[in-house]
């Protein structure tokens, strides 16, 4: 099992709309596509509240290649996707890490 952690930062005055389009669309196209997610979190203390991480489990990185490839390119998530940015942009960057546990990890 390897896990995926990717960090959003939101655009000034957009953190509300990142949030809703991830519990109200993204998560819907995740199960669509086999994606299992750990975990959201946003800063409750720190330099920036503009920030939201979230994990990813995946069995393999061949696993994450097929099922990332297939949800971002999925016609009806990038359509939803594009409505989201009508009003401007949302996230202002982000980046992902891919961590492996160690073997004393609770999240072999």
């Amino acid at each position: 099992m390897i896990y995926e952690l990717r960090f959003y930062r939101a655009m000034p005055g957009k953190m509300n709309e990142m949030l809703d389009r991830f519990e109200k669309i993204v998560l819907g196209y995740w199960d669509k596509h086999g994606i299992r997610q750990v975990g959201f979190w946003t800063t409750t203390i720190g330099a920036c509240h503009l920030e939201m991480f979230h994990m990813l489990a995946w069995e393999s990185l061949d696993e994450r290649e097929r099922k990332w490839a297939a949800f971002s390119t999925d016609p009806q998530w990038l359509a939803q996707f594009k409505e989201t940015e009508k009003g401007g942009v949302v996230v202002a960057s982000l980046s992902n890490t891919i961590l492996t546990p160690t073997r004393f990890s609770a999240l072999r």
